[in-house]
Formats: C-alpha cells, structure tokens, sequence
C-alpha cells in the first residue's frame, strides 16, 4: 500500500461524494496503490451512510465511525493507526483541499522530507474569522518552535508512516504536528496549494476553537522545551520567586535591626513571605516532575535514529 488518505468528518454528508471522486481522479492519474479512511466524528446527519454507499462500490474506502463527537484530534489519531500506507495523507472534507495537489506534495516529500505540510497561500476564508486568527498563530509559532512555515495548522499534511506513528498527540495538538515532528528530528517542508471555497455544509469554526488553539500553543510550547527536564521550567520560575522573597526579607531585616523601624504590620513582611513559600513550592514541583519523568521514561526512547551503518 503506498498512500493511506485519512479525513475526519463531522456532518459533510454533501461532500463526500464528490470528495471521493476527485480523490480517485488524483490517485488513478499517479498509478498509486491506496485506501481511503473516512473517520465519522459523531455526524448528526448522514455523513456515514454517504461513506458506506462509496464503500459498496469501493473496497479502499474504509469507514471508521466514533459513537460521538469526540474532537478533530480523535479523528485523526484513529485513522493514522489504522493506516497501512506507506505515505499517509491527511485533509478535510470540506472540499476546501484540492487531492490534485497531492502529487505536488508526494514530489516535495520524495526530495528528502519526512512532512510534507501543504501553504494556504490564498486562502477562501472570511479574514476576520479565519485568515487573522490563523496568521496570529502560525506567528507564534514560528516564534516559540523556531519552525519556518507560514501556515503550519493547516490538517492538509503528507508524511510518511513513521512520523503519522511516533507523533503522538491528543486534545487539540493535531494543529501542532509540524513543530512536534520538526521536534523528534524529521525533516519538515511545506509547498503552496490551492485552496477552495466550501462545497457544501456549514464551517466548524468558533471562537471557542481561538480560545482552545491558545492554551494548546501553551501546552506544546511547555512539552517541546521542558518535557524531560520539568526542573529547569519549575527551578528558574521558582529560584526567581525565592530570590525576591529573599531580597524582601533582608530588606526587612535591614529595616528592623539598623533602622530600627516595624516591619510586623508592613505589606512587604507578608509579600516576602508569600514569594518564598511560593518558590520553595515551584521548586518542589520541578523535583516532584523529575521524579514522574524518571520513573515513566525508563523504557522510553527519547532520541531518533536517522542511520544507522
């Protein structure tokens, strides 16, 4: 099997259809063995039917279908491990990926790449909703991941099967794969495609995704840097607090015994106070961390091989 095409769906039942036949347009002009996993995210409406009414016609098009709507991260996760391609594709149904970029993709990859990501260059989404949010974003990321691509949470990816098994994530990390793969040592490109706009239903989008995009940021931003090493993050946050908790005490102290002035009713007593307390307790965190990452990484590898000789 060369290619494994992976799309999550939730309510695109007007898609599918014509998704599949442009899919099998693209493969049938490659020559390429492959199989198509539509995984149904708890759809409301006949989405699975659609894919099922396919699948009698079609043996490579597979159906996985959640019992509800479990989040787009879920979706893909499952039709990554059940992919059998050597190459795994992913995109959305909506239409909005063209499959006729995917042997411009498959081009770029075979130039050396492990991740292929695809650039949204001009985008058919409203700007205030969509393309700002989305340019906000990939900025920081290219800043804090120091990963140089202009539209890295964009789902139409193609990489190849080791990097769709060992890039694990979970929650809304799945806009995040690029800088999770750039991280283990793949090598990451990107290459413009088109973009379309919606076929048919309704978008997903909502501020909520805006506010649940930020905290996932946070928490890649943590995994990447301090995952084996919670000390370094917790010890400096913690050393700096105890430090100024310690300047505030002798400050007191210097108060009490030279100038011989109160300290007992003073803000900065209780400040102080609080800072030590709070560094010593950050600094415990690290330790505790340490202790966690130690004692469930003892079988884990955390190094990637490219070579071996």
């Amino acid at each position: 099997m060369e290619f494994s095409i992976v799309i999550p769906a939730f309510n695109e039942e007007g898609n599918i259809q014509q998704l599949y036949q442009r899919i099998l347009e693209t493969m049938r002009s490659m020559k390429s063995t492959f199989e198509i996993i539509f995984v149904d995210d708890g759809s409301s409406d006949q989405t699975a039917a659609r894919v099922e009414s396919v699948r009698k016609k079609d043996k490579r098009v597979h159906l996985i279908q959640f019992s509800r709507n479990f989040g787009k991260a879920s979706a893909l996760s499952a039709g990554m491990r059940e992919a059998k391609g050597d190459i795994v594709v992913t995109m959305d149904a909506d239409l909005q990926d063209d499959p006729a970029e995917i042997p411009r993709m498959h081009e770029k990859l075979q130039q050396g790449y492990d991740l292929v990501v695809g650039w949204k260059y001009k985008r058919q989404d409203p700007f205030l909703t969509k393309r700002l949010p989305s340019k906000l974003f990939n900025a920081a990321i290219r800043w804090l991941h120091k990963i140089k691509l202009h539209d890295s949470d964009c789902n139409f990816r193609m990489m190849r099967k080791e990097v769709a098994k060992e890039v694990l994530f979970y929650g809304g990390l799945f806009r995040y794969i690029p800088s999770l793969a750039h991280w283990r040592g793949y090598r990451v490109a990107e290459i413009p495609v088109v973009h379309h706009k919606r076929f048919s239903g309704k978008s997903k989008w909502g501020f909520s995704r805006l506010f649940k995009g930020s905290l996932d940021l946070i928490t890649v931003t943590f995994l990447l840097r301090y995952k084996n090493s919670p000390l370094y993050f917790f010890g400096v946050s913690g050393g700096i607090l105890f430090l100024l908790g310690l300047i505030a005490g002798l400050i007191l102290l210097y108060d009490k015994y030279v100038l011989g002035q109160l300290i007992a009713s003073r803000p900065l007593l209780l400040l102080a106070i609080l800072l030590i307390v709070l560094g010593a307790q950050f600094i415990f965190f690290g330790l505790l961390g340490e202790m966690i990452t130690h004692a469930s990484q003892k079988d884990e590898i955390n190094y990637r091989i490219r070579k071996r000789l």
